[in-house]
């Protein structure tokens, strides 16, 4: 059974960079994609960004540009590069691995972004 950890969130300023870590572990089943999920008060979880095993990404439009995530297989660890950090980017990030046996979620990684 995978475990996903995430880590890096905390309080910034709009404007300013942060990075989010996803460490993945103890995988029976090969991970096939990786996504960032975010859910802000009173919101659904969206999907911000994910990454297939190759190395293909894919982002959402409210943060092309902005966001980057990329994989490190030797640390088996997914990033979220987060740059011109917004406001409306508030939210509970959550990182979820996906194997043949479906998706295993992160505990979530709170992010504040000050005006």
């Amino acid at each position: 059974q995978v475990q996903v950890v995430e880590s890096g969130g905390g309080l910034a300023q709009a404007g300013a960079s942060m990075k989010l870590s996803c460490t993945q572990s103890g995988a029976t089943f090969r991970i096939r994609a990786t996504a960032w999920y975010r859910q802000a008060p009173g919101q659904q979880r969206v999907q911000v960004a994910g990454i297939s095993a190759g190395g293909i990404p894919n982002y959402a439009d409210s943060v092309k540009g902005r966001f980057t995530i990329s994989i490190d297989h030797a640390k088996n660890t997914v990033y979220l590069q987060m740059n011109n950090l917004i406001p409306t980017d508030t939210a509970v990030y959550y990182c979820v691995a996906y194997t043949e046996r479906g998706g295993t979620w992160g505990q979530g990684t709170q992010v504040t972004v000050s005006s």
